[in-house]
C-alpha cells in the first residue's frame, strides 16, 4: 500500500486506513471472532491506520484494537490508532468538556487500547460553541505535554467548524466527511489544511455505503444499524448517515454514477480512488464489517488516479445531480 506523512505529526501512515465504528456498534451484528479477522486482514493488506472512538460500542471497538495490538508485536510503531472522546457517558455532557472528563476518557482509553500514550485523540463531533470557548483544547495540550497523547485533532461535521478548528495551535488532524456526493471541502478547507500541514483523515468515503454501488431502494436494514435508525437524522445529525442525501435519492445517484466507473473496476474502487486523487488527504478511512470488505477497500491504494476529464465529470455530476439534496450541518 502507499503511504502518505499524516501531517505535522511526521508519522507515515498506509493512505487507505479503516474506520471501526462498524466493529463497535450501530452497523448491525459484528461478533468479535469477525472484527478481530477483519483487523487482521486490514494490516494484511497494508493498513497501518485504525480510526476508533471510545463511543464506539461503549468501549468495544477499542477493547477490540486492543486485542489485535496484543496480537502483532512487531507492528509497534507502525500502527497508527486514532481514537476519539466527547460522546461518551458517563458523565456525558456538559461534564465530558471539562478538564477532569476529557482526562478521565484519555485514560479509559488508555487502559482499552493497552498503549501507553494515544497516537491520536479527536474531540468527537462536540458542539461548536464548546470549541469556540476554547478550554477544551487546553486540556489536550496538557495532556500532550504530560506524554499521555501525542497529538490532538477534532472530527467536525461542518466546513465552518473546520475552518476554525484548522487555526487552533496544536491541531494536529481534522476528521471530515468527504466523498463524491460531499465535494465542499475541496474548495473551503483543502488548501488552508495544506498550508498549515493539518492532516486531513477522510471519514465516510463511500457515504454509508451508497457507493459501493449494490444498494437498491427496497434494500433494508437491521434495528441497531444507524443506516435505519438515524436515516433522516433521528439521533445525531443526519450527515453521517448516506452523507445526508434521502436514501431513495441517495441509490439513484449511485446508479447514475456507474456508466463512469473505468473498465476492470466497480463504483466502490471508484469512490476510494477519487478521495485518494486529492493531495490534501492524509488518510481515508473506511469501514469494513469482514476482511472480504478490508481487503477490498485497500485495493484502491493500487489503482491509478482518475485523470483529469473524468473529475471534470464528477465534479459537475456534484453541482448538477447532488449538491441541492444534502442535508444537515456541511
Amino acid at each position: 500500500m502507499n503511504t502518505r506523512i499524516f501531517g505535522r505529526t511526521g508519522r507515515s501512515v498506509g493512505e487507505v486506513g479503516l474506520g471501526t465504528w462498524q466493529l463497535g456498534a450501530n452497523w448491525g451484528e459484528v461478533t468479535d471472532e469477525t472484527a478481530l479477522a477483519t483487523l487482521r486482514a486490514a494490516w494484511a493488506a497494508g493498513t497501518t491506520l485504525f480510526d476508533t472512538a471510545d463511543v464506539y460500542g461503549m468501549g468495544r471497538s477499542e477493547t477490540l484494537i486492543g486485542k489485535f495490538l496484543k496480537e502483532i508485536p512487531t507492528a509497534k510503531g507502525k500502527v497508527y490508532v486514532a481514537t476519539k472522546l466527547g460522546r461518551f457517558s458517563p458523565p456525558g455532557w456538559p461534564e465530558n468538556f471539562s478538564r477532569a472528563g476529557v482526562r478521565q476518557h484519555t485514560e479509559a482509553s488508555l487502559q482499552r487500547l493497552g498503549v501507553e500514550a494515544l497516537d491520536l485523540t479527536q474531540f468527537h463531533c462536540i458542539p461548536f460553541d464548546v470549541l469556540q470557548r476554547g478550554e477544551v483544547f487546553e486540556h489536550v495540550r496538557e495532556l500532550k505535554r504530560e506524554g499521555k497523547i501525542r497529538d490532538f485533532g477534532v472530527s467536525v461535521e461542518s466546513m465552518a467548524e473546520a475552518d476554525f478548528c484548522v487555526r487552533q495551535e496544536g491541531v494536529a488532524a481534522l476528521q471530515i466527511i468527504f466523498n463524491i456526493f460531499r465535494q465542499k471541502p475541496i474548495h473551503t478547507l483543502f488548501a488552508e489544511a495544506k498550508k498549515r500541514h493539518v492532516a486531513l483523515l477522510i471519514r465516510l468515503p463511500l457515504a454509508s455505503g451508497l457507493l459501493g454501488g449494490k444498494m437498491t431502494k427496497a434494500t433494508a436494514f437491521p434495528a441497531s444499524d444507524h443506516r435505519n435508525f438515524n436515516r433522516d437524522g433521528q439521533q445525531f445529525n443526519v450527515g453521517e448517515t448516506f452523507a445526508g442525501l434521502p436514501f431513495e435519492k441517495g441509490v439513484a445517484l449511485a446508479d447514475a454514477l456507474k456508466p463512469l466507473v473505468p473498465a476492470g473496476q466497480t463504483l466502490g474502487d471508484l469512490a476510494l480512488r477519487w478521495c485518494l486523487d486529492f493531495d490534501a488527504v492524509s488518510a481515508i478511512i473506511p469501514g469494513a464489517k469482514n476482511p472480504e470488505q478490508a481487503r477490498a477497500n485497500a485495493r484502491a491504494s493500487a489503482l491509478s488516479p482518475l485523470g483529469a476529464a473524468l473529475h471534470a465529470q464528477l465534479a459537475d455530476f456534484y453541482t448538477r445531480e447532488v449538491a441541492a439534496h444534502i442535508r444537515g450541518a456541511y
